[in-house]
């Protein structure tokens, strides 16, 4: 298994918060990471990167939140709720 840090992407990190129906604010207010950060980050291209404290503290938020995020594995990276019916 890759032992290398899941880097969020722009889109991956917009359909996290879709899943648990959470605003920017909302992530920011679980994560720390600045509501302007959060919003300049979402707004760029997929190979757009967080700072990786940024990174760090964002997915520590939503994993906290009941998200697990699945690594690319030849099907492109995803996210999912981590215990079923939680959706």
């Amino acid at each position: 298994m890759d032992s290398r840090p899941f880097r969020l992407s722009p889109r991956l990190c917009r359909a996290a918060r879709a899943l648990l129906g959470w605003r920017q604010q909302d992530l920011f207010d679980a994560s720390g990471v600045p509501e302007p950060t959060l919003q300049a980050f979402e707004a760029k291209d997929a190979g757009a990167r967080m700072s990786t404290m940024n990174n760090k503290a964002v997915i520590e938020a939503f994993e906290k939140a009941g998200l697990q995020f699945i690594p690319e594995n030849g099907g492109g990276a995803g996210v999912r709720m981590r215990e079923p019916g939680d959706a």
